[in-house]
């Protein structure tokens, strides 16, 4: 796991290449826009002095031609002296257009050549136009040193930008990608066997989505191994259960086949004993995988809950009498549920028939119906032994039955098919006990919506 997570992956390598492809989209307009801005800055910059330097020609040519008092004996030299000590050729004209002085041609361009940056200005004398100037600087391809500079110091920034964003890229699609290499190991690991497998615990902390993945992988490894455990256990627990009565038919039925009992009544009313057990844990079996299905099976609508209680209690009341248990409603009316009704009495039913597995002879049990905190709410009450506090986590697990129900008959599924027909309907079923003076189960159902 270590050697494969040392480098970036698949996704981090085209993590990188995202980012790289977006950082150098970005500094290769930047540059591109900074080249061409600088480069068009320092033309103008250029331009601007042009002009200010035939500007500068044009009032030193009006000088001269208001000292001579025409073109003919005007002394220009100085305006192309001017003109030559800024590297730009010089022609004047009147205002027939004819060349008064011209600069000598260089550089193989004629007098008139005008190159890039050619300027015009007139030249005014007293207010009154008299010829003009017109300045042509060549057009030499070499770029100024100003320009030379701004260009060395834009490329400089984009190569050091680009190293930047390689760092940061690398950084940031490591940081992404190595975490979730991680957790895929650990996720192959745990499929292939290793339970143990988890988040490593510096990604199980980290802020953000990624330590949410993290922690989910190891809430959700977690509740596969606890449901693992659970089934073998369950498995066990269902294993004992029928163990024993089958073992029980076995031997009877060898001890009828061999002759060496009497098949009378009492020898086969004991096999039918094993038998009715055999066939109430395969019962209970099948009623808690239904229940276990039963948001999927639910006929809900809506019902009154005091009517489906009421009707509940009346049809435990024989097997409540039968160990002298006695019960007690107090059912308020208009309590309407969204609910199936035959499965909410199955649950009454189980809560009822556990409080009569355990109550004890002369007992009460008392069956409530309210509305409280906006939940409809049933509650079976008993003064029976009670249930030891620190087995009250324990109570709606599959195969429980707690020290008061050792050694008599009964899967322990009753109450977990409880909690799946109540969670089945949105509800929760809660009990509370102090271990000596009874029990209270509560169940907590939505009301519906009128």
């Amino acid at each position: 796991m270590a050697d494969r997570t040392r480098g970036l992956g698949p996704l981090g390598t085209r993590l990188l290449a995202a980012f790289m492809l977006v950082a150098l989209s970005s500094i290769v307009v930047l540059t591109m826009a900074a080249l061409i801005g600088t480069s068009r800055g320092i033309t103008a910059g250029e331009d601007a002095q042009h002009q200010e330097l035939a500007v500068a020609i044009a009032k030193e040519a009006a000088q001269s031609y208001a000292i001579a008092g025409s073109w003919g004996d005007a002394d220009l030299s100085a305006s192309v002296l001017l003109a030559s000590s800024a590297g730009a050729q010089v022609v004047v004209r009147d205002l027939t257009g004819e060349v008064v002085v011209a600069s000598p041609a260089s550089g193989g361009q004629g007098i008139g050549a005008m190159g890039r940056g050619g300027v015009v200005a007139d030249v005014v004398d007293n207010g009154v136009t008299v010829g003009s100037v017109r300045l042509g600087f060549g057009s030499s391809q070499r770029p100024s040193t100003i320009q030379t500079i701004a260009w060395t110091w834009i490329l400089i920034a984009a190569a050091v930008a680009i190293v930047v964003a390689l760092l940061v890229a690398w950084f940031v699609s490591r940081s992404i990608a190595r975490p979730l290499m991680r957790l895929s190991d650990s996720a192959r690991a745990f499929a292939a066997g290793d339970r143990s497998a988890r988040a490593a615990v510096d990604d199980a902390a980290a802020p953000g989505e990624l330590g949410d993945i993290a922690r989910a992988f190891d809430e959700t490894a977690d509740a596969v191994v606890r449901s693992e455990q659970a089934r073998r256990q369950m498995s066990a627990d269902v294993a004992h259960e029928l163990r024993t009565p089958l073992a029980a038919l076995q031997a009877g039925l060898e001890e009828l086949r061999d002759g060496l009992v009497p098949a009378d009544h009492e020898r086969l009313a004991s096999l039918h004993q094993q038998s009715v057990r055999l066939g109430r844990v395969v019962g209970d079996l099948a009623d808690l995988s239904s229940a276990e299905t039963a948001a999927l099976t639910l006929h809900r609508h809506p019902v009154n809950l005091a009517d489906v209680v009421g009707e509940a209690v009346d049809s435990a009341r024989p097997t409540l009498g039968s160990e002298g248990v006695t019960v007690s409603t107090h059912l308020d009316a208009d309590v309407i549920v969204d609910a199936d009704p035959d499965r909410l009495h199955q649950a009454v039913g189980n809560l009822l028939g556990n409080a009569a597995h355990y109550c004890h002879e002369g007992d009460h049990v008392d069956v409530s119906v309210m509305t409280a905190d906006g939940s409809a709410v049933i509650v079976v009450a008993d003064d029976g032994p009670g249930i030891e506090p620190e087995a009250l986590p324990l109570v709606f697990d599959r195969m429980w039955r707690g020290q008061s129900g050792q050694g008599k008959d009964g899967t322990g599924i009753g109450l977990a098919i409880v909690r799946e027909l109540v969670t089945a309907h949105g509800g929760t079923v809660e009990v509370t006990s102090d271990g000596h003076s009874g029990t209270v189960f509560t169940v907590r159902l939505p009301l519906a919506t009128r």
